[in-house]
């Protein structure tokens, strides 16, 4: 019952280290760590001193256990001794009839009393004390033995008597081992279930500990996948959190923001430079024309050659402008609508649009099924972007694959071309804005890296994603997975 108290007051001492545990969450990291390592340690300091206390308390039973023996068979033997004295003694009073041997057996009497007080006395478990303390006496009138036989007796049933203490004496040793063993028993199972609860409780302390640190850390983690992916509101602060991670924490909140500012100025930048540069491109695009067309009078050879490649200039700058605004536009759409589109109809479209770029290819159309739930918008953007990456660096005379393929969840779509395979080192930076893809184009234009950065983003925005994939069939292909969901309006 003491020990189980003791376990008690141990479980006790640690519930309340793990409750003030919630100070250090305020403190700092270093003082987080030492504080967890050194209230981790008190339940094990706990069961070394537990452990010690019980060592020392079974070395203490032993060695008075073994005492104990020890004295005992010393004082059995010295026992028999004082009875092989006390015979010899008797059996010369027996032949000598003095006084000189009656002194003699008088002192081995006394002697053997002695001895016989000193077992039965301190022991009293041993069998025979009584019986041969009864001999001892009719022994003392040892001077009325007028008859040999009656010593003889007398001696005979003493010997009977001795081994019957000395059996008992064997007996009650055997026994006090017996319940030192139990003893010793006892105390292993009380130290087994002591050494279970304080190391249970050590363990539940150091995982305390860690998870004060994980805790801040996961969320670390958690705002900087945020702040990657641009995903809405960060949480708010900890305030519960070691200085260290909190002011890390902050700092993030700090960059969220600067970022978010940012994003807005990029955002209004292109929007204010795409239409500021729309009006006097259109006004260079008509003086182009008039030119061209000799309104404002004849060319000459030379003249026709420069207008033309003015021509070809305005024509990429508009390029550009429109995709820099189609980018624009795309970074400010949050959230799509999803409807039900028909593929096959949006897939025609779209080869109608690239008709001339695609006569030098050849085109192979594989719908698994007519229509997806996606949003309409954002899939129109994602074929134009990647018909025109196809055309743009696929090998000429080859085939271009359409593919759409659906199943439980997901709806797929792959374009694939034959040309120069991308390394795979590159693959994870393909779909960056302003990345152009190495190696010339079919149409001689340099692209403006926002074709597949926009196909990317279109596919987030829809929940998906983009990759590159290998295929059996061709040597590039671009994979889109949109998620299928219920119609929303």
């Amino acid at each position: 019952m003491n020990t189980l108290s003791k376990s008690q007051r141990y479980a006790m001492l640690a519930t309340s280290l793990i409750e003030s545990g919630s100070l250090l969450r305020l403190g700092s990291l270093r003082q987080l760590i030492l504080g967890s390592f050194l209230v981790a340690l008190v339940p094990l300091a706990a069961l070394l001193w537990q452990s010690q206390t019980d060592l020392a308390r079974v070395s203490q039973l032993t060695v008075k256990e073994t005492q104990h023996i020890a004295s005992l068979v010393s004082k059995v033997q010295q026992l028999e001794s004082a009875s092989v004295v006390l015979e010899r003694a008797l059996r010369q009073y027996q032949v000598l009839k003095n006084d000189v041997a009656a002194g003699l057996v008088e002192n081995a009497i006394g002697r053997f009393s002695e001895q016989h007080g000193a077992i039965c006395d301190v022991e009293q478990r041993v069998n025979g004390c009584v019986q041969l303390r009864q001999t001892v006496t009719t022994l003392r009138g040892f001077r009325a033995f007028d008859n040999p036989d009656m010593l003889a007796n007398q001696l005979t049933l003493m010997r009977q008597q001795l081994a019957d203490i000395d059996v008992s004496v064997d007996d009650a040793i055997a026994e006090r081992l017996v319940v030192q063993q139990q003893d010793v028993s006892a105390m292993q199972v009380r130290q087994t279930w002591l050494s279970a609860l304080l190391v249970s409780v050590s363990l539940a302390l150091i995982l305390l500990g860690s998870q004060l640190i994980i805790n801040p850390v996961r969320k670390l983690k958690l705002i900087i996948r945020m702040l990657a992916r641009q995903q809405g509101h960060l949480p708010p602060l900890s305030t519960k959190a070691p200085r260290e991670l909190a002011g890390v924490e902050q700092d993030l909140h700090w960059l969220g923001e600067r970022l978010a500012q940012l994003e807005h100025i990029r955002t209004a930048l292109l929007r204010h430079a795409a239409h500021e540069l729309k009006t006097p491109l259109a006004s260079m695009k008509e003086g182009c024309a008039l030119l061209s067309d000799g309104s404002v009078g004849e060319l000459s050879g030379p003249q026709q050659e420069v207008m033309s490649l003015i021509n070809a200039s305005t024509t990429r700058l508009n390029t550009l402008i429109e995709k820099l605004l189609d980018y624009n536009l795309l970074l400010q759409q949050a959230q799509p609508k999803f409807t039900l589109v028909d593929v096959d109809h949006m897939v025609k479209q779209c080869i109608g649009d690239y008709k001339l770029a695609l006569q030098k290819h050849k085109l192979d159309i594989d719908l698994a099924c007519k229509s997806i739930t996606a949003d309409e918008e954002l899939l129109r953007r994602i074929l134009d972007n990647l018909v025109s990456n196809a055309v743009a660096h696929g090998a000429l005379d080859k085939t271009i694959h359409i593919r759409l393929s659906v199943d439980e969840h997901n709806a797929y779509i792959d374009v694939a071309n034959d040309g120069k395979k991308i390394p795979k080192e590159k693959i994870s930076s393909l779909f960056e804005p302003f990345i152009r893809g190495e190696g010339a184009r079919n149409d001689n234009v340099i692209g403006t890296g926002l074709g597949l950065s926009i196909v990317a983003d279109c596919a987030r925005i829809m929940h998906g994603d983009a990759t590159v994939i290998d295929v059996d069939y061709a040597d590039v292909c671009f994979r889109v997975r949109i998620p299928q969901q219920e119609e929303k309006h």
